[in-house]
């Protein structure tokens, strides 16, 4: 095999810890929720968010749920659960015998073709993709982080957290000196960030969301600190295997669920007021809030992930299967790209001016009615697809694009890539990969 990177195949379903897919396909619905917000394109936004003005009752309920405990809240989850996986893969690739080097190289490659994912994804259907901000992030943070010491990771995310704290305790400040008749905020707004939506013409669209695109980018994958900050917890969660292991960590688990969970929903209740009409603060004093929102979602998200991680824990110490349910949420999660993907394919020709137009005929609460038979659909598929022994469409493209030019270590129990010859994977006696980067006791790795 020589010129060749020796790596294992795929991941076997009996390998998988429950909690990270479980959590993907529960918070898939969340992305809906959050995503399907934009579509509502013939209605005027009250300038603070993409949520329109509310029309009644119904629709105040719908915005508040959402503003309190989805916007800004389900995208630092999976920042953690991105950066968690990397550590997982890195793991099961140096426990098969590939070199640190190659492993290195595979995970740049994975990252590179996800900005190529998540550009054609913006391209053809939705401007708010997220695939190239976790790419962009991945790609940087692994050069910079992933071999570093546990302390280290620990360091950068408290300096990244503190920052935005930091900003957003500015802004508060801001919010209590500025006079209400302040003027409004230069720079675009949400109307016009949403211009590709309400837009006819489908080449304009592309354009426009094209136009768009580099600004998320990087503004969600480097910028905005939170994605960031929540990697680094990722592979620092992942190096001491708290998802694989709940039942080691439950007071951690426990304590992260309480605190970040009430914090993330203390701190949308402020935007989520303001939304509503409860507070009204104004277009500038109320884009004061922005960055607190932010910082309260990124505790929020991460206690997201130990909350669902101790429902896994209880799932499994009950021993009765896992029944339909959380069958069909964890076969979302393990193929959590192409359920993603599939949002935008189920929702934009749909919704979109350039596509049929539903959008215009829907309100907050409809469309909140909307998103969730959209992931349902996502996840009867994947269920369907798991039943069938089949994996995602768009993980199995990724897979066979990043290791392109590596012969593959077939994995444990059976599962292989197509093409692979059985065979089996050499690692330590207990079944546990060494970790790819320190020792869970902050020493550096001997080169």
């Amino acid at each position: 095999m020589s010129g060749q990177t020796v790596s294992r195949g795929p991941v076997g379903a009996g390998e998988r810890a429950l909690a990270p897919d479980l959590a993907r396909g529960f918070m898939l619905l969340f992305i809906a929720l959050a995503n399907t917000v934009w579509y509502l394109w013939a209605v005027p936004t009250g300038g603070l968010s993409a949520h329109p003005e509310p029309a009644g009752a119904l629709d105040r309920v719908a915005q508040f749920f959402t503003v309190a405990a989805v916007d800004s809240r389900s995208y630092p989850m999976f920042a953690f659960l991105f950066g968690y996986g990397m550590v997982q893969l890195a793991r099961r690739q140096e426990a098969a015998g590939t070199s640190e080097r190659d492993v290195n190289a595979l995970l740049r490659r994975r990252n590179l073709w996800l900005i190529a994912f998540g550009f054609v994804h913006a391209l053809l259907l939705w401007m708010g993709d997220v695939l190239a901000a976790y790419g962009l992030a991945g790609l940087v943070l692994c050069w910079l982080f992933l071999r570093r010491r546990d302390t280290t990771l620990l360091v950068w995310a408290g300096v990244f957290t503190g920052l935005l704290a930091l900003a957003s305790l500015l802004s508060l400040v801001g919010l209590a000196l500025m006079p209400a008749d302040g003027p409004a905020p230069a720079g675009p707004s949400m109307d016009s960030l949403a211009d590709n939506v309400s837009d006819p013409d489908v080449l304009g669209a592309a354009l426009g969301r094209l136009t768009t695109w580099p600004f998320i980018v990087l503004g969600q994958g480097l910028l905005g600190l939170a994605v960031p900050a929540a990697i680094l917890l990722g592979f620092w969660a992942a190096r001491r295997r708290i998802l694989e292991e709940p039942n080691r960590n439950l007071v951690l688990l426990r304590w992260v669920a309480g605190l970040g969970i009430g914090l993330g929903w203390l701190g949308g209740v402020p935007s989520a007021l303001v939304q509503i009409g409860a507070w009204d603060l104004g277009i500038a004093r109320g884009g004061m809030l922005t960055l607190p929102h932010m910082v309260a979602g990124l505790f929020c998200g991460v206690g997201y992930v130990a909350l669902i991680a101790l429902v896994a824990h209880r799932i499994r110490e009950r021993g009765h299967g896992r029944g339909v349910v959380v069958g069909a949420l964890t076969a979302t999660g393990r193929r959590s790209l192409s359920a993603y993907l599939a949002q935008s394919v189920l929702c934009a020709p749909v919704l979109a001016a350039w596509g049929l137009g539903l959008g215009a005929e829907l309100t907050s609460w409809s469309m909140f009615l909307f998103a969730i038979g959209v992931w349902l659909v996502t996840v009867a598929a994947a269920y369907a697809l798991e039943r069938a022994g089949r994996r995602g469409p768009a993980e199995v493209l990724l897979r066979r694009l990043a290791y392109r030019g590596s012969a593959r270590v077939p994995v444990p129990g059976g599962a292989r890539e197509p093409g692979t010859a059985p065979g089996r994977v050499d690692g330590p006696a207990d079944g546990r990969a060494p970790r790819p980067a320190g020792d869970g006791g902050g020493r550096r790795p001997s080169p």
